[in-house]
């Protein structure tokens, strides 16, 4: 089977591997798109398999083999050992991931963040084109059940020395926020995640609470803890993101992850960051996510 000349990237999360082929960084159209289980209670080979499996299935449906393979993962390969780093799909720590994959499949295996991969996919064929087609520095938040981040800067990820570029969700921001599974404590993740926004409202008022609900009680006012919930996370928000602006001072930001299909994180959120910006106004363009749940293996693709 023939090499191919288009681009294939796959995102492999806790529960799902997906893969696509575009046609090219100038024109990415999507050739195939496929999704198959991540099954990583069964080991960190049966994984490497399934990225097999998924590649053959998808050599099936166009017809080629590909060149090479972009992929995007949980936690970051650390630079100097080579190995997989502050993952929650724990399988993947301490393993080699790319070399197992490039001798696995016989081609070169290129690895990032799934937030660095997301970030990628919205700055080249996202929100960002539509917004400010020549933004130059781009960061792409993810706020769900954690909080994580990936920086482009002239279309190029940047990993870092260490490998945790963009990582902005283990930066300290308040005591408040109580220990963080990554070690530390008042983390931003124990902050402005969906779970702490879960935790937090069960503390205050003794009830158990799914995010989507406490969103929809504070929107309409029904439920006062609900309101004072969301307001702390908007205020958290303002300053965890301010930080990341004073460094980096990104032309456009792109909301993804559950927490950001909340609207006032657009109007009352932005407010709270302008407080803390080191500016008298705020220029930063704050935008919601275009391509779904998809844009990690885009994003991959791109690498």
């Amino acid at each position: 089977m023939e090499p191919s000349v288009n681009l294939w990237g796959m995102d492999l999360g806790g529960t799902k591997i997906e893969g696509a082929v575009l046609e090219s960084r100038a024109n990415p159209r999507i050739i195939a798109r496929m999704r198959i289980p991540t099954e990583a209670d069964k080991g960190y080979d049966h994984m490497v398999g399934q990225v097999a499996k998924l590649i053959d299935m998808m050599a099936a449906e166009t017809g080629t083999r590909p060149a090479s393979l972009g992929l995007g993962h949980p936690g970051a390969l650390d630079p100097h050992t080579g190995v997989i780093k502050n993952a929650n799909t724990t399988a993947l720590i301490g393993k080699p991931f790319d070399k197992d994959l490039s001798a696995k499949l016989g081609i070169p295996v290129k690895l990032a963040n799934d937030a660095n991969c997301f970030a990628m996919a919205e700055a080249h064929m996202g929100a960002v084109p539509e917004v400010l087609p020549n933004a130059e520095v781009v960061f792409g938040v993810i706020m769900g059940t954690g909080v994580g981040g990936g920086l482009v800067v002239h279309n190029k990820v940047i990993n870092g020395r260490q490998g945790i570029g963009g990582e902005w969700g283990h930066n300290f921001l308040d005591v408040s926020g109580g220990t963080c599974y990554c070690g530390r404590s008042g983390c931003v993740e124990t902050l402005i995640s969906g779970p702490a926004l879960e935790r937090y409202y069960a503390r205050v008022s003794g009830k158990v609470l799914p995010l989507r609900d406490i969103c929809s009680r504070a929107e309409d006012g029904s439920d006062s803890v609900a309101v004072q919930t969301i307001n702390r996370l908007l205020y958290f928000f303002g300053k965890a993101m301010a930080v990341v602006i004073n460094i980096v001072d990104p032309d456009v930001i792109v909301l993804g992850g559950g927490l950001g299909h909340i609207d006032r994180l657009y109007t009352d959120g932005v407010d709270e960051v302008r407080k803390y910006v080191f500016n008298d106004r705020l220029d930063t363009l704050f935008v919601k996510p275009k391509l779904g749940d998809s844009a990690g293996v885009y994003g991959a693709a791109l690498l």
